[in-house]
Order: structure tokens, then C-alpha cells, then sequence
């Protein structure tokens, strides 16, 4: 570890935005429709920009259809200002600053200027990333999870070279990865991993955690990995600059000799590239040449869940896999990689054996579990959302209410409404009902208990509490189909 000051580079300061007491006599006359004006113009700027990708990512495509084997050497001069300028609209305005203490308004004040500055800087070689301001955020399990926040400009770069490597990458990644590409989501990877578990003959469970995946992925391994599709070295040499550019935390400069850093914008992409040659193609392999019976695989980034039919597969399908991952510096976590007894007869032969119920395993947020349909016969794949998880965000809203007790009461009735819909959006899955009625009836009881606090003479009672909970937030209701029903539209095949 090294003590460091903040790296100096040659991007342009950009402007501050205007005093409004200094605005002219000519756009304090523009009124509102300068205003709109404003926003026309910005809209028909996004469009352009939109149209610039959509072109660079249709040629490269056409590339990549002609020979599928070939390496794609002319990248570069795809990322245009257009593009860079798509780019910069795509991030998130009110997202932290990084080392360089930009934020996305200061940058827009000026951005035609910005942007043709940053993009010949790109084109001539003198662009360098900065170091990522690192940053904490709490975990489920309470440990802390370290992301890297990266310069604004780095930001706008990253996500322009992503946008022209996602055809690429589009056209080799197989069809059980699910994280962080185009069309897919969460849900998707759920509804895949529930459909095989009803369908196939599915009997046991490897849930396989990578130990600290993002910070020990090889650095040599992922540009050998790019560099089999990627022919064009400075494309190359922007990853290089990004992998190299070192963390500040507290005023000192971390130099990293591996990993990437989660959470910056280019991140998900590699660590897709690396896990695609280092797990995907060879688990795919495996599942052709050496299992004997069903098996199923569902990976979202680094979480992956692999359904065998017998144990005797699972069970060299997991001790191969650890030698695979040695081979490329990865390593599965001991106490979080588990094989489990789990599917449809599961509960009857651990009753046979005089053991109890079936494990559980978590994925993606939600605890599955061996249950019965709703007569009580047959098997049906439980879901309710993942205990820690919802205690940590208990914990959140609880301490976000408390600094916003002394706000008037539809204000916190509207916060605390839109929090439990955007918690439904995702939890709302059938067989969870419980558990989202627990997640309601836990923030009412916070949000009676935080408002009688407000005055040692309060009048609130638990009856006019229920009219307000009713008022303001949403009763829980199933939003997700079942996962077959929306895996059979997904794959009409």
C-alpha cells in the first residue's frame, strides 16, 4: 500500500453551471418555453445518440454474423462523440462522484466541449483512467461489500467500449448465463431454474459460491480471454488502463495486481467474458461428455445453481469444478457451496430414512424449498424471500423513517408506499404471500411505533393507524405469474 494524492489528468473542468441571478434578459423572456425548448433539443440529442449505437452495434453484428471465428480488429472508431454522448445520457444523474469530484450536472454544463475533448483524448492515446474511490455498502449477512466508484469520465468510456463488445459477446455467450445482458433479468434466471427443477428429473442441488470472485479473477486470464474475440489493441489497452488504475481509499492509492472492480460499469461485462471460458464452456462440456442422468445449470454473474438427477454426477461434477477453477485462480467458498438432497421426491426419501425435511438454498433473493400443491399432493418448488435479506432491509427503512419522523405524516405515508411496491416488484412471486404480508405488517408496526415517538402527547391511535396503513401502503397481492406459465412465452420452442 502506497500513500498517493489524487492522479492529475487532462480533462477539461467543465464550466460551472451559470448563476440564475446572472441568466440575460433573453432567457429570463424565454419563460417556460425555453424550458421546453431546452427539453426538445435534449430529447432530439438522446435520439441521435441511441440511432449512433444501434448503427455501430448493427455493423459490428453484421461483422461478427459474416465469420463468426474472426477477430474483430476495427472497434475503436465506432465510439464517436454520438456515442460517448448516448453513453453519458445512460448514466445515473444523481450517482455518487468518484476521485475526480465530478458529478453528471457539472459535466452537462459544458458537454459538447467536454465530450469532443474526452473523445480525442481516446483517439490520440492521452486518455487515462483514474484510480476508483472505493466505498462500502452493508451486506444481508452484515459484513460490508467494497465497490468502486469510478471517475465520471472513466464511466462514460467504459459504458460506450461496452455497448460495442455486447454484439460480440452476445453472439458466443450460452444460453444458461443470465446476468446483465440485454433481455434478461432476474427473473428470467428464477423462471429457468424453477422450470428445470419441475420438468427434469432433478434430485440434487449444487449451490456453488465463487470466493471472491470479482477480487480474484486473473487479470492475464481475462485479456488472453478478450483477446480470442477482440482484435483491436486499443480497445485492449482502454480494459488494461481501467484493470490497472488502482483504488483510492482514505487519500491512499491501492495498486490492484488482480481482480476488477465491482460495481464500475464495465465490470459485468468481463467478469460474463471470464466466467463464459472459464465455467460455462467447460460445464456445458461436462454435461455432454460425463453426466449420466438430467442435470440443469442457471448462472446470474457469479451465482450459479447446477441440478443433477443422480449424486454420483453432482458429486464429480463439484469435485471437477474445483480443479477447474484452481486452474484460472478461483475458488469455491467452503461453507457457502453446499450439495443438497432437493426436487419432487426429496421429502419422501428422507422420510424413509427417518431424516427430516429437505434443505433449502437460496438464489437471487429468494429461498426455494420442497413444498406440495395446494390440495397437498403432489410436488410443488416453494418460494418466499431470503429471511436475512428482508431483516436487512427492515434495518434500512428503519433508520431512513427515523430521519424522516418529523416530515408530515403523507409524506412518510408516500415514502413508505413506494418502498413497499418497489419490494413487491421483485418479492411478489406465487407461494410468497406470507412473507410479503410480514414485510407489510413489520413496517406499519415501525411506522406507528416512529410516529408515536414524535411527541410525548401523541392522539395516535391503532385504529386511526389502520386508515392510514389502508391510505398508504399497497396490500400485498401476487404480481409474477408462475414460472412455467412465463418460461413457456419466453421459449415457445
Amino acid at each position: 500500500m502506497m500513500h498517493g494524492t489524487k492522479k492529475s489528468h487532462s480533462s477539461i473542468v467543465p464550466a460551472k453551471l451559470a448563476n440564475k441571478a446572472e441568466k440575460s434578459v433573453a432567457e429570463s423572456a424565454e419563460g417556460d418555453d425555453g424550458t421546453k425548448r431546452n427539453a426538445v433539443l435534449q430529447s432530439t440529442i438522446r435520439t441521435q445518440g441511441r440511432e449512433a449505437v444501434s448503427q455501430a452495434q448493427d455493423r459490428i453484428r453484421e461483422a461478427v454474423n459474416r465469420n463468426t471465428k474472426e477477430k474483430q480488429t476495427a472497434l475503436l472508431h465506432h465510439v464517436n462523440v454520438d456515442v460517448l454522448r448516448w453513453a453519458f445520457f445512460n448514466l445515473k444523474k444523481q450517482a455518487a462522484p468518484g476521485v475526480d469530484g465530478l458529478t453528471w450536472v457539472d459535466y452537462a454544463a459544458d458537454l459538447d466541449r467536454n465530450l469532443t475533448d474526452l473523445h480525442a483524448r481516446v483517439h490520440s492515446g492521452a486518455y487515462r483512467a483514474l484510480p476508483s474511490r472505493r466505498k462500502y455498502i452493508p451486506k444481508a449477512d452484515g459484513k460490508q461489500r467494497p465497490l468502486g466508484i469510478a471517475a465520471l469520465e472513466d464511466k462514460i468510456v467504459q459504458a460506450a467500449v461496452v455497448a460495442l463488445l455486447t454484439p460480440i459477446y452476445e453472439a458466443e455467450f450460452l444460453g444458461f448465463s443470465y446476468g446483465f445482458r440485454p433481455g434478461r433479468n432476474q427473473h428470467d434466471a428464477l423462471d429457468a431454474l424453477a422450470y428445470g427443477i419441475n420438468a427434469r428429473k432433478i434430485n440434487w442441488v449444487l449451490d456453488a459460491d465463487i470466493a471472491r470472485f470479482f477480487d480474484t479473477l486473473s487479470r492475464e486470464w481475462l485479456i488472453r480471454f478478450i483477446e480470442h474475440r477482440i482484435g483491436d489493441r486499443r480497445i485492449i489497452r482502454l480494459i488494461q488502463k481501467w484493470l490497472n488504475a488502482g483504488v483510492l481509499e482514505e487519500d491512499q492509492l491501492i495498486e490492484t495486481t488482480e481482480g476488477t472492480p465491482q460495481g464500475s460499469v464495465v465490470s459485468p461485462l468481463l467478469a460474463n467474458v471470464y466466467l463464459h471460458y472459464v465455467y460455462d464452456l467447460w460445464a456445458e462440456q461436462w454435461r455432454s461428455r460425463h453426466a449420466k442422468g438430467d442435470m440443469i445449470i442457471v448462472r446470474y454473474a457469479d451465482d450459479q445453481i447446477v441440478g443433477f438427477q443422480h449424486r454420483s454426477d453432482a458429486e464429480r461434477f463439484l469435485s471437477d469444478l474445483k480443479e477447474r477453477l484452481a486452474a484460472f485462480a478461483l475458488s469455491l467458498h467452503p461453507d457457502k457451496t453446499r450439495l443438497i438432497e432437493f426436487g419432487r421426491y426429496a421429502a419422501e426419501r428422507r422420510a424413509g430414512r427417518g431424516q427430516g425435511k429437505p434443505e433449502t438454498f437460496d438464489f437471487l433473493g429468494l429461498t426455494h424449498y420442497c413444498s406440495t400443491g395446494t390440495n397437498g399432493a403432489g410436488f410443488q418448488l416453494g418460494r418466499q424471500t431470503q429471511r436475512k435479506r428482508m431483516r436487512a432491509k427492515l434495518r434500512e427503512i428503519k433508520e431512513k423513517l427515523r430521519l424522516r419522523r418529523q416530515l408530515p405524516i403523507d409524506e412518510q405515508g408516500k415514502y413508505l408506499g413506494a418502498v413497499i411496491r418497489g419490494h413487491f416488484a421483485y418479492f411478489a412471486v406465487p407461494t410468497n404471500t406470507r412473507l410479503l404480508s410480514t414485510f407489510r405488517y413489520r413496517i406499519s408496526i415501525m411506522w406507528f411505533q416512529s410516529l408515536r415517538r414524535r411527541s410525548q402527547r401523541h392522539r395516535l391511535t391503532w385504529e386511526r393507524m389502520c386508515r392510514l396503513i389502508a391510505r398508504f401502503l399497497p396490500s400485498p397481492r401476487v404480481l409474477h405469474p408462475w414460472p412455467d406459465q412465463r418460461f413457456r412465452v419466453t421459449h415457445s420452442r
